[in-house]
């Protein structure tokens, strides 16, 4: 593409594809986290079912600890859904209160070039450029 081909950035339909692309990009993020909380994690706290019946019985962190410890698939998949929960927490904040890195603009701008010179054939060419 050449530099005239190229969609100027203060073009509003650009812009306004690219909000598009990012908003999708949220969403994408929080899909993926809601399906790890329902299908991962169901699993996991069904395996540590009697260390949680013991645990309202008698809570202490040494309970946590060593039933935690004793079921590792269990405290991976736990850990794992708490770790991508609070690493999209973290990526939306900061893109709320400082704003998208120029990195990640200039990406999701390229990104939008792509889908429109691709046009129809590309997956999100409907739901972008409509």
């Amino acid at each position: 593409m050449d530099q005239s081909e190229q969609p100027s950035i203060t073009d509003p339909s650009f812009a306004q594809q690219v909000q598009k692309l990012h908003q999708l990009t949220v969403y994408g993020r929080w899909l993926f986290v809601t399906f790890l909380w329902v299908l991962i994690a169901p699993i996991c706290f069904w395996n540590l079912r009697s260390e949680i019946v013991l645990w309202q019985q008698y809570f202490t962190w040494v309970a946590v600890r060593y039933g935690l410890i004793s079921h590792p698939l269990s405290t991976l998949g736990l850990s794992f859904c708490i770790a991508m929960t609070v690493s999209v927490l973290v990526w939306q904040s900061r893109n709320i209160l400082m704003g998208l890195p120029q990195s990640e603009k200039e990406r999701l701008e390229k990104q939008v070039s792509r889908i429109r010179q691709q046009g129809p054939t590309h997956p999100l060419w409907k739901i972008i450029c409509r």
